[in-house]
């Protein structure tokens, strides 16, 4: 049978549309075409995605320093054969602490703590508190609470006291909170409560001397050292009485200074049986003694020393006490031995500013501050050729 062009036209269009409507249930299976995928998307998780643990680098190998912040961001996570040897259950090792301060231990070696009070050198007395005393075997407070100091040093040695200490509380904070250590320090018996500055102090190392109210110059007139001055009309005993009463009043004393503020006993000293007396009393109980004249002899029948120069005086103006420090420094260079003590009446924020500005350069130029208990001499009696031998007097005088 013969198809015709009309036929043969039919069956194609019956084709194409039986084509299309296949087309179609194929697409309608297949579903919608996926989202373009960007470069950004194809690219491999951050190591900020990943979040590793981080493994800590060995403080020998200069290659574990850490990278800088901007390729740690991008940079893609380490595999494991790149990974540290070290197995990822190693716990990460805390980083070393900074080294400490130079100063710490500098303190540590250059403020040795004095001992708190020893009750073997303390007898009990009527004032409510104890009083030193020799202690077995001839142990002095000379000796017991002196700052340490190495005798072979040959530098020229400078000693400081300041005084009045505990009479302004605000001033004596200060002062026991920034001068050096090797600084001694004078406490008035005045002093409301001074436990709390003493104990500073010994926690410094600061030898501590106890401030005697003695009768000064300008007594009656200008200068009035208080109800329980060593006076020149008391009688013996009652000027021993007030004597320990102000002993009393300061413990681990080394010994006491005849100074307060800037009242230096004159009138009192001017009578020699009587301070003969006063220097007895000390030289019993294990005490040093300050003469605070400068060119006075040096004590008597105590151990002690004669101070060199007021600083204070005649001004307590910084730029005063600079130039007597300086003074005391040529002083010291010059003497035989070479030493020299100064006084200041008075913990002042400018007495302070001086001595740490003339302090800051002491040891470069040479010489070093010394504690008092580093330059005493023997009483000057017992110096003479019919005087009380030497075995009479704490050991500590020969130094």
């Amino acid at each position: 049978m013969r198809v015709t062009s009309r036929q043969a036209l039919a069956g194609f269009w019956a084709a194409l549309v039986v084509s299309l409507g296949a087309g179609a249930i194929v697409l309608q299976w297949l579903g919608p075409p996926a989202e373009p995928v960007t470069a950004e998307q194809a690219a491999p998780p951050t190591a900020a995605a990943e979040a590793p643990v981080p493994q800590a680098p060995s403080p020998a190998s200069p290659a574990a320093a850490a990278p800088p912040p901007a390729a740690a961001s991008h940079a893609p996570p380490a595999t494991a054969a790149a990974r540290p040897s070290a197995p990822a259950a190693t716990p990460i090792a805390a980083p070393e602490p900074p080294p400490l301060a130079s100063a710490a231990p500098r303190r540590a070696a250059a403020d040795p703590a004095i001992p708190p009070p020893d009750p073997l050198l303390q007898e009990p007395s009527r004032h409510g508190a104890p009083i030193p005393k020799l202690g077995p075997e001839g142990r002095t407070a000379i000796r017991t609470y002196a700052r340490p100091f190495d005798r072979d040093d040959r530098r020229p040695r400078i000693g400081l006291i300041i005084g009045n200490m505990g009479a302004f509380a605000q001033h004596s904070e200060e002062a026991i909170r920034r001068l050096p250590g090797a600084v001694t320090l004078a406490f008035s018996p005045y002093a409301t409560r001074p436990e709390p500055l003493l104990e500073r102090a010994r926690a410094r190392g600061m030898e501590v001397l106890t401030a005697l109210p003695l009768e000064p110059a300008g007594y009656g007139r200008d200068a009035d050292p208080g109800d329980r001055a060593l006076l020149t009309s008391l009688p013996v005993g009652e000027n021993i009485e007030r004597l320990e009463w102000a002993l009393s009043r300061t413990p681990a004393q080394v010994g006491a200074i005849g100074a307060l503020s800037r009242m230096r006993g004159e009138r009192f000293a001017q009578n020699g049986e009587l301070l003969a007396q006063m220097q007895q009393v000390l030289t019993a109980r294990g005490l040093l003694y300050i003469d605070p004249r400068p060119g006075a002899p040096q004590p008597a029948r105590a151990i002690g020393r004669t101070v060199d120069v007021l600083l204070d005086e005649p001004s307590e103006t910084r730029g005063e006490i600079e130039r007597r420090l300086a003074e005391l420094e040529a002083l010291a260079r010059a003497s035989t031995p070479t030493s020299a003590l100064g006084l200041i009446g008075n913990p002042t924020p400018a007495a302070v500013a001086a001595i740490l500005s003339w302090t800051s350069g002491l040891e470069e130029r040479g010489a070093v501050l010394a504690p008092v208990t580093t330059m005493l001499r023997r009483p000057a009696e017992a110096a003479a050729p019919a005087a009380t031998p030497a075995s009479a007097t704490p050991a500590a005088a020969t130094r």
